[in-house]
């Protein structure tokens, strides 16, 4: 008898603990910036009209993948701290003139879950 409550027991903490599962493995990388498509600032919840011009310094460039990495400032309109990150563009040519190192201001939107360059000026 002793036996079967301790298995009964077992059974309902389990099927108590599983549906907290998914919410916890979505939450184990806080303190990065992985917002959820809810929040403000995130790709769903951006819109293209609301994008400000931001700076940025080019760190690498893929013009096969027509992908750019930048250390950018703070990006008011996706509420995003400054750091560094991998955009897309909207258009490769748009990486043609461009280097490592230089200064650039940018314009970037949220498409689907990512986030395009739409604009850009090197300075």
């Amino acid at each position: 008898m002793k036996h079967v409550r301790i298995t009964a027991l077992s059974l309902a903490m389990l099927a108590v603990s599983l549906p907290m599962r998914e919410p916890l493995a979505q939450h184990s990388g806080h303190g990065h910036h992985h917002p959820t498509p809810s929040q403000p600032g995130t790709p769903a919840a951006t819109s293209a009209s609301t994008t400000d011009w931001a700076d940025g310094e080019v760190r690498r460039i893929d013009r096969e993948q027509g992908r750019i990495t930048l250390r950018h400032g703070e990006i008011r309109s996706l509420d995003m701290p400054p750091m560094t990150m991998v955009f897309q563009v909207a258009n490769p040519s748009m990486l043609e003139s461009l280097a490592p190192g230089d200064r650039i201001r940018f314009k970037v939107v949220a498409d689907g879950t990512r986030y395009r360059i739409t604009a850009l000026e090197k300075q």
